[in-house]
């Protein structure tokens, strides 16, 4: 960074990965803070004044002894950048550090990030798809195209302005020129799929995170789960897919969506999912099992004894759909984060099934590829399939969902879900 070697520039800098699972290291909240300004040899007193100041900046609040393994990804997302704050480096690099974040925690997670910036001097570089929230506090921007050149550099005011619409104009992606989405009218009509009765939903059954669920799912709906970190929506959506066992009452497959199965999807056999409940994963390498693109978009049909022709032809449309092709042979732990989602939304895709719950969808994707992928899935509710999608993402929200319930944040109002439209 300035010229010293790598020791002597050992502690300067301090990177939060795209993917905070790979940073959790530790086991409990404070010591995975700890941990970076532990291996600079901060004194004992004050790294534990770093580790509180730094939890607080984040808006983390949890005592030092609460499990990482407890965590959801937003709070996971706070906690890797707590613990690059509590070791106050002169170069921060934050590799989309809100994508997980409720919309109040991406305000409070740029604030701590700035405030932290100007009172130590550090060098702030942030990589985003969406760079509105960060254009207040940041001087200089560059867009970078697929083969990694360089289409813009200059200040805010110059990319984000007369230079911006050029570009895009010209059919270059730039941050603030996105294409529009309208969203979705089409009425849901259809028969109901799957229903809950007084259902109570937890990871682990000692701690129960919502009780007395009453939600329904019809044919051609999109239902969106919104509300802040760790308040249990992807706890929910897994219930609903057949993944979690309820705590209490009942998670419940119509006859429409059962065919024979049963009417509860948690006691249904994995290729008895695969037609009815496909899901994608907050995190998407948890759903990976091949060691290519194209063989991982095979697995789901080749476990249906699928015709050899009809798994190609599913698979090659769904690598161009979500451009995937020129990855077909790659290994799709090696993917980007954007690439690994669009990958774990094609290998769901690929079984047709009637309903798809998916776990942050439009996570790590551009502006191009956010809009492929709103109206594939606008797509796929007009045949007749519907969607739960758990998501902070308000403009996916508003492109897609026919309904959308919220869950108030746990200490304020334990259990609630208000339906909001």
């Amino acid at each position: 960074m300035d010229g010293r070697p790598p020791a002597g520039a050992r502690g300067r800098s301090g990177l939060v990965l795209q993917d905070p699972d790979s940073q959790v290291i530790m086991a409990r909240v404070g010591d995975d803070v700890a941990f970076g300004a532990e291996n600079l040899g901060v004194p004992r007193d004050e790294i534990w004044r770093r580790v509180a100041e730094a939890l607080e900046a984040v808006r983390l609040d949890l005592p030092p002894d609460h499990p990482t393994s407890e965590l959801s990804g937003g709070q996971k997302q706070r906690l890797a950048l707590a613990g690059v704050l509590a070791m106050r480096p002169g170069l921060i690099l934050l590799d989309e550090p809100t994508a997980n974040l409720d919309p109040e925690g991406v305000v409070e997670v740029r604030d701590a990030v700035a405030r932290v910036a100007e009172r130590t001097g550090a060098t702030l570089v942030v990589i985003e798809h969406r760079v509105a929230v960060w254009s207040s506090i940041v001087d200089r921007v560059v867009v970078l195209e697929p083969g990694g050149g360089v289409v813009a550099d200059g200040s805010v005011a110059q990319v984000l302005g007369r230079r911006g619409a050029e570009l895009a104009a010209g059919g270059v992606w730039v941050p603030g020129f996105e294409p529009d989405v309208s969203a979705r009218t089409t009425p849901a009509s259809g028969p109901v799929l799957l229903r809950t009765e007084e259902l109570a939903i937890a990871r682990v059954a000692e701690r129960v995170l919502r009780t007395g669920i009453e939600v329904g799912l019809g044919a051609g709906e999109a239902l969106a789960v919104t509300g802040p970190n760790g308040a249990g929506k992807s706890t929910l959506g897994l219930t609903l897919a057949g993944l979690l066992p309820p705590v209490a009452g009942h998670a419940l497959a119509e006859p429409e969506l059962a065919d024979g199965a049963g009417p509860e999807p948690i006691r249904w056999k994995s290729r008895q999912l695969l037609t009815r409940i496909g899901t994608v994963f907050q995190d998407p390498e948890h759903q990976f099992i091949a060691a290519t693109v194209r063989d991982e978009l095979a697995v789901g049909l080749r476990a249906l004894k699928l015709p050899v022709t009809e798994v190609a032809q599913r698979t090659e449309e769904l690598l161009e759909r979500l451009r995937l092709t020129r990855l077909a042979g790659a290994n799709p732990f090696t993917l980007s984060g954007g690439e690994k989602r669009r990958l774990s939304v094609a290998t769901v895709l690929a079984t047709r099934p009637r309903i798809l719950v998916l776990d942050e969808p439009t996570f790590g994707q551009d502006a191009l590829t956010w809009r492929e992928l709103v109206i594939l899935l606008s797509g796929l509710l007009d045949e007749g399939r519907a969607l739960v999608a758990v998501t902070h993402d308000t403009e996916f929200v508003g492109a897609l969902a026919t309904r959308e319930v919220r869950f108030a944040a746990w200490e304020h109002a334990p259990g609630r879900l208000e339906v909001v439209r």
